[in-house]
């Protein structure tokens, strides 16, 4: 008997529908599921989503993690492919293990494998919720990178699938493993700084139309319309999306090559346009505002009631929720460093700031002082670190040339190497984010099936905050939310928004 999925397409026709071939696709848990069943044995073997940028990233955290094997990876990209193989085969040569990680194009032959226990999924965010649902029903514990979803009926129905399918989802929002964040929350929610009035969250601008790529101010010979190359399957990377006026620019899947082997210079534009990703509102907002929800108890629920600039005199997108508090997203630094991410907890009894690199308070004491970091610097102070960086750059420029041709060169050969591990994403890389107790954390709750510290209800209620700014700035208004039932208010129009939920397209289903 054939397996229809909850995703309403069966997946074997939806594989022949799609001309990738006519394996079957039985659907088995790598271990059978009681609840939330417990793996045979302490290795928990992985499979990957999405093996770009953020997925080499993800992969770096897990692999940190003692007992485990990364056995097999997908993506719509060939070269990538590879890339993530022979660093995977690299790295289980050295740990050990026995040197193999099979690739796959179409990710649904992954997941018909029954010797996988468990899916990091980094691909671009449209898919998703495709990739959690199809995850969950195949019966793998997920790490999904965040945002957790493109539109809010995707959030739902991927917590319906992990639920309903006793997974464990750990949601990539790594900020929840960080000391500075892990403080904050926890002074706020002990009142050391009295009742909280207003939070000041920076996360950036809103997504932009595609459209604009079109114009012939646009010089960025990365942002040219063009046709894609032969190693990527442009037609499986837009998957669901709709939208016939979608193009191909080499930035939105950024290129690499493998000999000389050359990295992504850049993060997935994508994220950046409105028919493919939801902007700094999403990229940044599934860290910042989620930090902002944790503290204040909102967990599971959201904003009331969302104005967007511009409109009734509102200067900065403005979040209202229903226990009196307002955030908005702007400046949290007082103008020391006005594009820098981070957040400004304001109570009755004073202040708290926190960003990644960074902890303050208005009682200091109460900030340990291993974790309490450097705040932003204003552009005078990021101008003199500059010219502290150059004069070192110098100084050693001046030790090499004082060295024998011998010692040069050896001085040389070792620069080369350090800097080829860091293009390479090795140990030296910072351009990546690393996460390793927040991708421990996932490891622990994969063996001892509990809840992880971002599971998929606050990835799907962190999500929508994100989309309900982006839904009220295209619409100009504010509009109203209920958090209970997950539906604006009295509002047609808002419902009927893409962002709530759009129609795939064809052959693909969400539901």
């Amino acid at each position: 008997m054939k397996k229809t999925t909850n995703s309403g397409v069966n997946r074997r026709d939806f594989l022949k529908s799609a001309a990738l071939g006519a394996v079957g696709l039985t659907i088995l848990p790598s271990w059978k599921s009681s609840g939330l069943g417990a793996p045979p044995s302490d290795t928990v073997y992985m499979g990957a989503i999405g093996l770009g940028r953020q997925g080499l990233s993800v992969l770096r955290g897990l692999t940190s993690c003692k007992g485990v094997n990364m056995i097999a990876a997908s993506d719509v990209h060939s070269l990538k492919r590879v890339r993530f193989q022979n660093r995977v085969e690299a790295w289980q040569a050295t740990a050990g293990l026995n040197p193999r990680c099979d690739t796959y194009e179409d990710y649904r032959y992954l997941l018909d494998r029954t010797d996988i226990d468990a899916i990091e999924i980094a691909s671009p965010d449209h898919w998703h919720a495709l990739h959690v649902i199809h995850s969950a029903e195949a019966g793998k514990d997920i790490y999904c990178e965040k945002p957790l979803s493109y539109t809010i009926r995707e959030a739902q129905e991927m917590v319906k699938a992990v639920r309903n399918n006793g997974r464990v989802l750990q949601v990539g929002s790594q900020q929840r493993s960080q000391a500075t964040f892990q403080k904050a929350i926890e002074l706020v929610q002990a009142g050391k700084i009295g009742h909280i009035t207003t939070i000041k969250a920076k996360v950036g601008d809103a997504p932009r139309p595609l459209s604009v790529l079109l114009d012939p101010s646009n010089t960025d010979p990365d942002l040219q319309k063009k046709d894609p190359p032969a190693e990527l399957n442009w037609n499986l990377w837009l998957g669901p999306l709709n939208d016939p006026s979608i193009f191909y620019f080499d930035d939105i899947c950024p290129p690499i090559s493998l000999n000389p082997e050359v990295n992504e210079s850049a993060w997935g534009a994508w994220r950046w346009y409105s028919e493919t990703g939801n902007g700094y509102p999403a990229d940044w907002g599934a860290h910042m505002f989620d930090i902002a929800q944790a503290a204040i108890g909102m967990d599971g629920s959201g904003p009331v009631e969302i104005t967007p600039p511009g409109y009734n005199g509102a200067k900065f997108t403005t979040f209202k929720y229903a226990n009196g508090i307002i955030m908005t997203e702007e400046d949290y630094t007082s103008g020391v460093s006005p594009n820098s991410q981070g957040i400004r907890f304001d109570g009755t009894k004073g202040w708290i700031t926190v960003s990644r690199s960074h902890i303050s308070c208005s009682d200091q004491s109460l900030i340990p002082a291993d974790i309490a970091g450097t705040p932003p610097q204003s552009a005078a102070d990021r101008a003199a670190a500059q010219a502290a960086r150059e004069a070192a750059a110098a100084a050693e420029a001046a030790r090499l040339a004082a060295m024998s041709k011998k010692e040069r060169k050896a001085a040389e050969a070792a620069a080369a190497a350090a800097a080829s591990q860091i293009q390479a994403g090795g140990p030296g890389d910072i351009r990546y984010e690393i996460s390793s107790p927040h991708s421990q954390d996932f490891i622990d709750c994969v063996r001892s099936r509990k809840e992880p510290i971002a599971p998929v209800e606050v990835g799907c209620s962190s999500s929508i905050t994100c989309i309900l700014s982006n839904v009220a700035m295209e619409l100009g208004r504010t509009v109203h939310w209920n958090p209970a039932t997950e539906r604006f208010v009295d509002d047609p129009e808002a419902m009927a928004h893409r962002l709530y939920g759009y129609d795939y397209r064809s052959p693909y289903k969400l539901c």
